[in-house]
Order: C-alpha cells, then structure tokens, then sequence
C-alpha cells in the first residue's frame, strides 16, 4: 500500500514515515500543497496524510482539490486544530478520517491501514492459499500451522498478490503499491523479493510467473 505524507514539519513528518515504512507501507513525501499536487497526478496512491498548517495554504485544499479532480484516494488528516469546526470543515472538504496531534503512532498506522482497505474491494480478514493463512489485520503468514518470519516489504507482496488472486499483479502493480519513490524500477528488486518470499513459503510454490508480464496466485480455497 503506497501513502503521500504532506507535513512540513521535518521532525514529525520523520516520525510519521518511519513508523508507517516499519509497517511495511510505502511512503512518498511532500512538504508543501504544490509538490503534493503533482504527486497524486502521477501516481496511485492507497491513502493521503495530510496536515493543515502548510507554507504555500490549508491541506483541505489539496483534499477538495483533489476531489474536485474526481481523485477518490482517502484522506487522513493530521493536524493540530482539534476544535469541532475545524473537524466539520476537514470532512466537508472530503477528508474520510481526522486525527488531532499530538497522537500515538500506532493508532495512525492502523487509521491509515483501515483507510487503505476502503480503496481496495472489500476483503475476508483471511486468506487461505493451499496451507498458507494470511492474517491481514495482525500480518501474520502461517504455512501447515507454523509461523513464517516475513519482512514487512514480504508481506506487502504477498498481501498484494493474494488480494487481487486469480489476476496477473504486474511487477508495475507491485513497483506502484508496494515501494515509494525511491525505488528503482528499472531494478530487479521486484524479482529479488518475490524469490525471498518464494523461499520462505516453501514447497509446493503458490506463485506463479508469467513470463514477461508479472506474477500470479492461484488455488485459492477461501
């Protein structure tokens, strides 16, 4: 799931994406309304976080603005104005959720992870692949009952995969959802954490490679 922090405040914007990178998000940054623009005009992303006190205006103009776009991406908006007006006008504006500061990390991370679901169909808590249960909420992979030791960019490919099952996830799709802007594309990080996660699953293999176009989970049973 790939996010776009809008904060200008170095220190907690730090903050802010290093925890939701250790929650295996994918983190782009911007510290002004301008550069947040541009940003959702070329890229896909799954959730915004956006604060109010910007140098260059209010981050609920970059929410109405981008739902007057047609851009349906949830926003979270984290800022220090917690008064009730300050909350209607967030929402009014199209921001879906509205978090005062100073807030704990945690509870961010898994605001932004609900909000993240929204923009995907609707999905079982679960995934069973074969003998793999792939627990989404706590992110947790079990394979035959036992626990498997995945990397938070692991499971983001897997949780990608096994969420779009039964269709080809492009190593563009992954690139996109799964990595921010400092990745390389031009790379083969893509295939290099797709054979680690191959190698952890174990026998029989679950994921499919479609030459030439990305990879496949089939033989879902629930």
């Amino acid at each position: 799931m790939r996010v776009l922090v809008l904060e200008d405040d170095h220190q907690l914007c730090r903050e802010v994406t290093d925890g939701l990178r250790s929650a295996g998000f994918a983190v782009d940054l911007a510290q002004s309304i301008a550069d947040a623009d541009f940003k959702i005009a070329i890229n896909r992303y799954d959730c915004l976080v956006v604060d109010r006190g910007l140098p260059d205006g209010d981050g609920l103009d970059l929410v109405a603005g981008a739902r007057h776009a047609g851009h349906t991406v949830p926003a979270l908006m984290l800022t220090g104005r917690d008064g009730l007006d300050d909350r209607l006008a967030g929402f009014e504006s199209g921001a879906d959720d509205y978090l005062t500061k100073p807030f704990a990390l945690p509870e961010l991370v898994m605001r932004v992870r609900a909000l993240c679901r929204r923009r995907e169909q609707p999905t079982a808590s679960r995934i069973t692949v074969a003998d793999i249960e792939i627990d989404l909420m706590r992110r947790r992979v079990t394979r035959g009952g036992i626990l498997l030791a995945l990397t938070p960019k692991e499971f983001a490919v897997l949780e990608l995969m096994a969420t779009r099952r039964g269709s080809v996830v492009t190593r563009t799709d992954l690139i996109e959802c799964c990595w921010d802007e400092m990745a390389e594309p031009a790379s083969n990080v893509v295939d290099a954490v797709v054979a680690k996660l191959r190698r952890k699953l174990g026998e029989p293999n679950v994921i499919e490679t479609v030459r030439g176009t990305g990879f496949l989970i089939a033989g879902v049973v629930s």
